[in-house]
């Protein structure tokens, strides 16, 4: 980590963040907020990759009105499913993992999403990013989940130096207050969405330019 990082430094990105962020959270967020439902926090999580957060909002939206069980789930067909998600990315091998999670929640979980990374992770079709974010937005449980904003972020502004997220992960438990990891993921995803995108950063209403060794660089409009 960078030696300028410390928790007073953290602190104020955090707070700033938040101040700045308010209500504007992730599509996942916003339905572990409004239905405080595990198995729709890993159902919504699964459909979210590589989607846009429209689009899978309204394809939960859809889901949700016939099914919210891993047992309903399952009474539906595959063509009822890909007809109610689509067009989510990839929403053919996506209806696949949906029924394959919710047999073995099923048949191996007595019909509850488990709490911990480690048993969610033995599920076909569950990475580190949905695990961790179910664990997080599920349960309420500490949890960092990295996905591409997370890690490029992170990145970016210097607390830490890693290639993938599965290290930016490791790095963030080490560094950030537990106090902070639940709500990490949260705000740096709509931040990411939002100011500091990939490809060009919009750094002149950035909140914590001032905080980031980038705007020294190159500023962008």
């Amino acid at each position: 980590m960078n030696t300028l990082w410390n928790e007073s430094r953290i602190d104020e990105v955090m707070r700033l963040l938040t101040d700045y962020m308010k209500d504007d959270v992730p599509v996942i967020t916003r339905l572990s907020r409004s239905r405080k439902d595990p198995f729709l926090v890993l159902i919504g999580t699964l459909l979210s990759l590589r989607t846009k957060d429209e689009t899978t909002e309204q394809a939960m939206k859809r889901l949700m009105e016939k099914a919210r069980t891993p047992r309903e789930i399952l009474g539906l067909s595959d063509e009822e499913v890909q007809s109610l998600i689509y067009p989510v990315g990839f929403y053919r091998n996506k209806t696949r993992t949906l029924k394959e999670v919710s047999k073995t929640i099923l048949e191996e979980y007595d019909g509850v999403v488990p709490d911990t990374v480690e048993e969610l992770l033995k599920m076909k079709g569950v990475g580190r990013k949905t695990a961790n974010l179910v664990v997080n937005e599920g349960y309420g449980k500490p949890a960092i989940c990295v996905d591409t904003h997370v890690h490029r972020i992170s990145n970016r502004l210097g607390l830490v130096t890693t290639r993938d997220p599965f290290h930016t992960e490791k790095v963030l438990m080490a560094i950030l207050p537990e106090r902070y990891w639940i709500v990490y993921n949260t705000l740096l995803v709509a931040f990411g969405q939002k100011v500091c995108t990939p490809v060009s950063p919009f750094c002149d209403r950035c909140p914590i330019n001032s905080l980031c060794p980038r705007i020294g660089v190159k500023k962008h409009r």
